[in-house]
Parts: structure tokens; sequence; C-alpha cells
């Protein structure tokens, strides 16, 4: 199928099945009323999301969950297909019409939690559990410290739970996934469905909660030894995912923050962070902000799990000297990575030794000499190490690192230092403003190399903004004076004492309104509600301050009531649009391309401007977007940004889907030079036959004075460009011909069919 056809036209070959996943588009199901979308409507998106060019559709949970559950993650019964998305019979009809357009399924696995209903028997373990306690057949089901309830489960309201949750949310009960019988009971019914042939491949919701990530992938690969499995890992730094988990690779998080930090302006460091420590008093650094984040998680929201690790820790060491305490809070404080992966009875592997050493150096720096020894007995038992090992020590310190990192950074620091809030995303690194085109090449290099099919992403639905927000924000690297003249007239517009917000929230503010332009109060306050609280300095989900938020919302709606604030305000908007297009396009290209499988979030086929959840699971105009791509498929030339996007997604995709030996496994990642003053503001790669060809740092480039004098180094002679549809000849491209209708190109042999 050529990447011009449309939907209808769409007819799977025989070895459409086999070939590698090429693509994904992510729906969120929701059983509920309000704004239902569950089997049968996404059944009826296979004709377009066909003609998209996606080999998956990545779906949500799709088993039992709690009543009114938005999202699916609450599972009651593992053996049941969800009744309100439509029950197995629309599941069976959904992945037939499916894969009668040629389309698998990728669905979302939940191995780490159930849920604790209101109703205990729609949870029918854990009402086995709470009749009888441990003597119950499911006991060994959930991760419960019984000796801390006197022997039952201690439930939400009755203040602290026993039992391990999902991060700090009491009404997730942690399952026990290295029991065989938990595994092969809440894993049957989607085992089945992938012998079936109905289900292809399986995302993994949060492996690092597990006792035993790697032993549940490997029995997971035994069960399903042809599926592709995904997890939902987050990776810092320069950790890498551990080479012995057999699976595909990640969700994508990685990727997200590598290709979003091309478009930022290095030269804006300096300035955006100078105008934030002026503006908001908070600190030019994140070490100090990200560490206060993870201490207040350990005092508050997690101090259940910390207390239930004390509690091994003193019973291991034989010891309950005070520095105990401490030595273990600032080791877990001080963790670089969500997690170490070490195994009890095995030697520690040696990234986790790095790992957890470098957790050590930085402990030591906050804690006194005298309780430097308590340090080393904690790293120690942490480790494996030593006469004294402890298998539920090892595995607990593991299990409470990665939601105190979860919690304590991403849920908390930050939402308090928004120095440059396109760079606050799950998975990213607020301390690292840009990636230099070197850095990403490498990471794209190693992709092609080790993790062909893992998968990548630029928006998911735990995004903090969207990829086209946070495209939009990038700009003001390269204009941070204008900027910073814009926020300070804003900042002031009713005098300097008028705002009631903290001053980073009033920046945050700011940044989202141009972002994400144009906002209604709606979902500018539970913005905002969610930002206050999750920031916990003033408010917060526990403790909250009615007199705080109010005020903060009633500002909100007067910056929205002002017409003389909000026309200044679109002004400024409309300043940043046409390079906001660039880098929206440029980072969309960029992601579809490059080693991996690229998911794409629902509706971000077109602009995609919502908030963090629940903003961006609101329902998508799916025909508004199936009468756009028809037009393009057409013949009809692009009428704005949308269509460009829909565009550059659609070809990408169905190249991508028809050229698997370009950019399936086995593909390499080789960059491509560019040469002339305006170099730098090309980046450029080879996948097999194919060059993508994105423009970065648009202010810059136009600063410069365009193009003039600057090729593309593509190696050969005759190309077409899949997007525009334009005839080029090489070796050395002209980059003012090869950008003048798109500030992208898809370059393919001239030979190629069409």
């Amino acid at each position: 199928m050529s990447e011009e056809h449309t939907a209808e036209e769409a007819v799977p070959a025989e070895d459409d099945f086999a070939a590698p996943p090429s693509g994904t588009y992510r729906l969120q199901l929701r059983g509920t009323p309000d704004g239902h979308f569950g089997f049968a409507e996404a059944s009826a998106l296979a004709p377009y999301l066909a003609a998209l060019g996606v080999s998956h559709v990545y779906l949500s949970p799709i088993l039992q969950a709690a009543p009114g559950s938005t999202h699916g993650y609450d599972v009651v019964d593992h053996a049941r297909l969800s009744d309100e998305l439509g029950g197995p019979e629309a599941f069976g009809a959904m992945a037939a019409r499916f894969r009668a357009h040629g389309l698998r399924l990728l669905v979302d696995v939940v191995p780490n939690h159930m849920a604790v209903p209101e109703r205990r028997d729609l949870n029918a373990p854990l009402a086995a559990v709470l009749a009888e306690g441990p003597s119950s057949p499911y006991a060994r089901w959930f991760d419960v410290d019984w000796d801390a309830g006197g022997g039952r489960i201690v439930l939400p309201g009755d203040g602290e739970p026993n039992y391990r949750r999902f991060f700090d949310i009491s009404g997730l009960i942690g399952l026990r996934q290295e029991e065989p019988e938990v595994f092969d009971r809440t894993h049957a019914l989607l085992l089945r469905l992938v012998a079936d042939g109905q289900v292809d491949g399986l995302r993994i919701d949060h492996p690092d909660g597990l006792a035993d990530p790697r032993g549940y992938l490997r029995r997971l690969a035994e069960a399903a030894p042809d599926g592709w499995v995904l997890v939902e890992k987050i990776t810092e730094g320069e950790e890498r995912l551990p080479a012995d988990w057999p699976c595909a690779g990640t969700t994508g998080y990685d990727s997200l923050g590598m290709v979003g930090g091309l478009f930022v302006d290095p030269d804006g460091e300096k300035p955006l962070t100078d105008l934030y420590v002026s503006l908001t008093g908070g600190p030019d650094g994140f070490e100090e902000v990200e560490r206060a984040g993870r201490l207040h998680a350990a005092e508050h929201g997690l101090r259940p799990e910390i207390d239930r690790l004390l509690r091994v820790l003193r019973r291991v060491a034989g010891t309950d000297r005070p520095g105990l305490e401490r030595a273990l809070v600032e080791l877990l404080v001080a963790m670089p990575v969500y997690r170490a992966y070490v195994v009890p009875g095995e030697d520690a592997p040696p990234q986790a030794v790095q790992v957890l050493e470098e957790a050590a150096r930085r402990a030591r720096g906050h804690l006194p000499k005298e309780l430097h020894p308590d340090l080393e007995t904690v790293l120690s038992l942490a480790l494996g190490r030593g006469e004294t090992t402890d298998a539920e020590f090892i595995i607990r310190f593991q299990q409470t690192a990665a939601p105190l990192a979860a919690k304590g950074v991403e849920d908390t620091a930050f939402y308090r230092w928004n120095r440059m809030a396109a760079l606050n995303e799950v998975g990213g690194a607020p301390g690292r403003f840009s990636v230099h085109a070197a850095d990403f090449h490498a990471h794209c290099i190693r992709l092609a190399r080790d993790r062909p099919s893992t998968m990548t992403t630029l928006s998911t639905h735990d995004t903090k903004r969207e990829e086209d927000v946070r495209a939009w924000l990038a700009v003001l690297a390269e204009l941070p004076g204008e900027w910073a003249q814009a926020v300070v007239r804003w900042w002031n517009w009713w005098g300097p004492d008028a705002s009631p917000l903290e001053p980073d929230l009033e920046y945050l503010l700011w940044q989202t309104l141009v972002g994400a332009w144009p906002l209604t109060y709606d979902r500018l306050a539970e913005f905002l509600l969610k930002a206050m609280r999750e920031a916990k300095t003033r408010t917060s989900w526990v403790d909250g301050d009615a007199a705080y938020e109010e005020a903060v919302l009633a500002y909100a709606r007067r910056v929205l009531d002002d017409a003389d604030l909000v026309t200044d305000m679109t002004s400024f908007v409309r300043r940043l649009a046409p390079y906001a297009r660039v880098n929206a396009l440029g980072q969309k290209l960029v992601q579809l391309a490059m080693p991996g499988v690229p998911d794409v979030y629902q509706g971000c086929e077109l602009t995609g401007l919502s908030l963090v959840d629940p903003d961006n699971r609101r329902p998508v105009d799916y025909g508004r977007r199936r009468e756009r791509l028809f037009r393009l498929d057409t013949g009809r030339q692009p009428k704005d940004v949308d269509d460009e996007k829909l565009l550059v997604t659609s070809r990408t995709l169905r190249l991508r889907r028809s050229r698997p030996e370009w950019f399936g496994p086995g593909a390499r990642h080789e960059p491509v030079a560019a040469h002339g003053p305006a170099a730098e503001h090309v980046v450029a790669f080879a996948r097999g036959g194919a060059v993508a060809v994105a423009t970065r740092l648009p202010v810059g480039l136009e600063r410069r004075g365009g193009w003039a004098g600057t090729t593309v180094d593509v190696g050969r002679q005759g190309w077409r460009d899949v997007l525009t549809g334009a005839t080029l000849w090489g070796p050395g491209l002209d980059a003012a011909r090869l950008f003048a209708h798109l500030p992208v190109a898809l370059l393919v042999p001239r030979e190629i069919d069409r």
C-alpha cells in the first residue's frame, strides 16, 4: 500500500501480521457515562487508524476496573474484560475489525496492584483476605505487613495502611507477582487473548514496583514468547534498561527528552535562569529542590513504606540505633535513578553497584561523620554484601526507592521549580536545558543497536503537557529578552502586589497560558489546582488550604476576564507562532522517523495543546481528523499547521509501515551532515533508503538571514520528498529549496514507486 492510499482501500497482506511493529496509536478507554469510549467506539476508528499508517492500536487497561474508573488502572477482577467498556463480545468484535484492517493490538497490563474498592466484594481475593486474614488462600496475593496490622489488613481511614501501595495511593494494594499462583491467576485472560491472536503486544505498567522485574519478564516471555513486550520504565541520565530483561524496550520517555531537547536553544539557559531567579527568588539549580521534594515524600506521603522498611532494617541489623533511620532515608533520597536491580542470592550487577555507591557518596555529604558507619551498614545490606544479607530488605529497599523518586521528584519537585516548564516532564531532567545534536544521534545509534523495537513518544496519558505545548515554550529559549519583557509586564499588570500566588506558581501560570493558549477558565483552574497541590508548599491533596486555592483561582479568572491583558497576551503568542510551527513539525518528524517504534497519543496527529490529566484525556474529535486526512489524501494542500502535522504524521507512519527494512530491526541510524552558515539549524539522519531532515532553532535561523549557502549532504542524486512530492537532486541539497514549503522533509530515492 503506498503512502497516499486512503482508509477504505486498506487491505492487509498475508505477511502484515508477521512484520515488526512500525507505529502505534494510543487510545484512552473510558467506561464512565460522561465521555464514554469503549471497545465499540475504538472499533469504529479502524479505517481511520489504518489510513493514518499505524501497525498497532495501543489500548489503556481492558480488564474489569472499579466502578466509575476513568483510567482502568484500578483493576478489581483479572478474569473479566471490562463490562463498562463493552465486555468480551465487544472486545472480540473490535479485535476482529482491527485485524481486518491490518491492525494489531497492544494492551496495557497492570501487574503491580489491584483496587481497594468501596464495595469490597467487587475484589474477591481482597474480600477473602479481609474476612479470613493470613489464613486465607489469597493471603499471599497481597503485600501486607501482618505484624503491623495485628494480623489484619488496615484499610484507608482506619489513617496508616499496612500494605504496599501504588506510590502513596491507599486505594491501590500491591500484588506479589513473584508468587507463581498470583502471576498465573492475574495473567490467564490476557495470555489467552495473546494465544488466540487477539492481542499481539503487552505494555507493562510500572515494573519498578515489582519485587523481581527481571523474573516477572522472564515468566511473561515464557508464556508469550512471540509477544511484543514493553515496560513503562523511566531511565535517568546514563541509566540503561538492564540488558538481561527479556523485553523490546521502554515506552519512550528517554526519547521524549532527547527529541524535545534538540529544539531548545542552549544560549537561552543563562538569561532564562537569571529571569527565573529574579522573579521568583528561587534557586538557580534543581538539585536542592529535588532533594527537598524527596525528603517531603519520605516524611509524609510515603511514611508508612519508610517505617516498614526501617522495621526490616532494624531486625536484620539487630539494633535500633537512631542513626540507622537517618542513614536509610538519606540513602533513599540520594538515589540517582528510580531503583537498583539487585536480586537476592546473586552478586549485585555493576550498574546496581554504581547506582548505590553513587547514592551513598551523595548521602555522606548530608550526614555527620558519626553516622557514616550506619550508612555503610545500609549500603551493604542493599547490595546484598557481607555476612548478613536479607532478601526482604534487598527487595523492599528497591520497592521503596522507586515510588520515592516518582512522588518526590515528578509529583513534587517538578511543580516547585519552573525555570523552563517544558523540561519538567515525565522522565525528564529539568537541570538539562538542551540536547546537542551529537548526543541525540548517539542515543539513536544505541537504540538501533540494542533496542530497535523500543517505543518512542512525545505525549502520553501521563505527560504534564502535550508535545506542542512544549514546542511553543521552547521558543522562549530563543526569545528570552522579549519573554522577560512580556512576563514582567503581565506580572505587574495590576500592580506589584496584586497577585496572591506563590512566585513559582505565578511563573508557571504565565508559561502555561503561553504554551497552551487559548485556555478556558475551567481547564486552567483544573491545572492550577493540581499544580499547587502537587507542589505541597501552600496546599496539598491531604492538607488543603481552601482560602489560598480560592485566591489563586480568582486570580486566574481575573486574568482571563481582562480584555486588555488577553489582547496583549494573544499578541505575544502570535509572535511565537511561526517558530512554534517549526518546532512542532520538526520534533514530530524526528520522533516518527528515528529508531524505535513511534507512538502517537490520541489526537496528537493534530496540534496537541492539552495539559496534565485529566485534561489530556478529553474526548478527541475524530470526525475532524478523518475529514482533514481525506482532503490531504485526495490531493489538497495543507491549509494550516494542523494539516501539516497530520501530513507529517500520516506520510511518515505509512512509509515506516511499507518499508520495514528501512526502519525496523536491523536498520541503522546514520547522521547526515549539513554544511554552510546555517548548518547548526539542521538535524538530519538516514534510515535505510530514507532521509529525515528537520529545522531547529528557527529564531536564530531567521536572525542569521535564512538558509543562504547551506546544503544538506544526502550522498546521492535523485530524491522525492514524500511530504510535498517535490523532486530534488543531490548529493548536496540546497536547504532553501528543501525547506521552501515545510520546515521538514522526508526523502526517498526518486525511483521508489509512489
